[in-house]
């Protein structure tokens, strides 16, 4: 899965932050199985995107975002998203931490509007689309 940002409404919203450390096992069935949940998640009702980075340490955090605690809930009881993570229980975690967070403020800069920002004006703020 290519790491790219989340094209997200303005807030508030919520936030599913999932923390993990990996095993050495089963690579090649972990990442088809986590392919398989953001294509699984992005059907679900009020999934709003996802973010995702796993480091060569094994490191990883996917943040995956919700219009509401309930489309959370429903996605938690969801059987495949269930099936998989007792999967990851047994065979692909070694440790895990899930924090859920409602987003009341967001806003963001990107380098290439930063440019035509500048071109316009001396004065250029950063990119404050959801403050």
């Amino acid at each position: 899965m290519p790491a790219s940002f989340a094209s997200l409404p303005k807030p508030p919203y919520y936030a599913v932050i999932f923390s993990s450390q990996r095993t050495d096992e089963g690579d090649a069935a972990y990442g088809e199985a986590a392919q398989r949940m953001v294509e699984l998640a992005a059907q679900q009702p009020g999934y709003l995107g996802v973010e995702s980075t796993r480091g060569s340490d094994g490191f990883g955090i996917t943040v995956s975002y919700w219009a509401d605690e309930a489309s959370i809930l429903a996605w938690k009881r969801n059987l495949e998203h269930t099936a998989i993570r007792e999967r990851g229980r047994k065979q692909w975690y070694a440790q895990f931490e899930l924090r859920v967070a409602r987003v009341e403020r967001a806003y963001g800069w990107r380098r290439d509007a930063a440019r035509a920002d500048t071109a316009q004006s001396s004065d250029a703020e950063p990119d404050r689309r959801h403050e």
